[in-house]
């Protein structure tokens, strides 16, 4: 099934949108800033992005290849991909590429659009709306996503956690920025991490105290 519109507003779902997904991370990054995802009662737009390239890439979790943990990177595009990081926070994956590449976009941050009542109740401590989704594992606690979830096609007809990307044009180019990855301690100054400027819900920059030291 493909899904698609005409207008401002326009989105793309379904086999179109997991053509679209099906090519280099970086590519598929670009192409998720601005979607919009829902699940559970919520829906974000994405403002914020990582992109892993499996087998070149030593920070990502496919770079020695398959396992029962990732396999679902190494699957076709638009799969979910959930983690625990520190053993805490529920991290969310869009997979990218054809099958066997083991490429992922890590969802790092979004906008609330719809269900904000129920994003603020899994995240009371937020400060204000536009914070409720800003990191990936807050994200992923404001969509009331868990393991579980791993493995959800969200381009399926009548997926109930859904994906569908913003039309060719809709997002101004000069407004995606670039930037070195957050948190990791090897390949960390690969310029992977997207984001949209201007939005509020975008993370901080933090460097991970394990990386080397920038390159000059």
């Amino acid at each position: 099934m493909t899904e698609s519109q005409d207008g401002p507003d326009a989105r793309v779902g379904g086999e179109a949108a997991r053509a679209i997904l099906a090519t280099e991370p970086l590519d598929a990054a670009r192409a998720l800033l601005g979607a919009h995802f829902t699940a559970n009662g919520v829906t974000v737009r994405i403002v914020e992005v990582e992109a892993y390239r499996g087998s070149t890439d030593p920070a990502s979790h496919a770079y020695r290849g398959p396992t029962p943990r990732n396999r679902v990177m190494f699957g076709p595009a638009g799969h979910l991909y959930v983690y625990r990081s520190y053993g805490i926070h529920t991290c969310m994956n869009v997979s990218a590429g054809l099958e066997g590449a083991g490429w992922a976009v890590l969802l790092r941050a979004g906008e609330v659009t719809e269900g904000q009542e129920v994003a603020a109740e899994r995240r009371p401590s937020a400060r204000t709306a536009l914070a409720l989704g800003r990191g990936p594992g807050n994200l992923g606690r404001v969509m009331g996503i868990g393991t579980g979830d791993g493995g959800a096609d969200l381009l399926a007809p009548g997926a109930t956690m859904r994906l569908t990307l913003p039309a060719a044009g809709a997002v101004d180019a000069a407004a995606v920025h670039s930037g070195p990855r957050v948190g990791v301690s090897v390949n960390a100054d690969v310029p992977w991490r997207l984001w949209l400027r201007g939005s509020p819900a975008v993370s901080a920059y933090r460097r991970s105290p394990r990386a080397d030291p920038p390159r000059d």
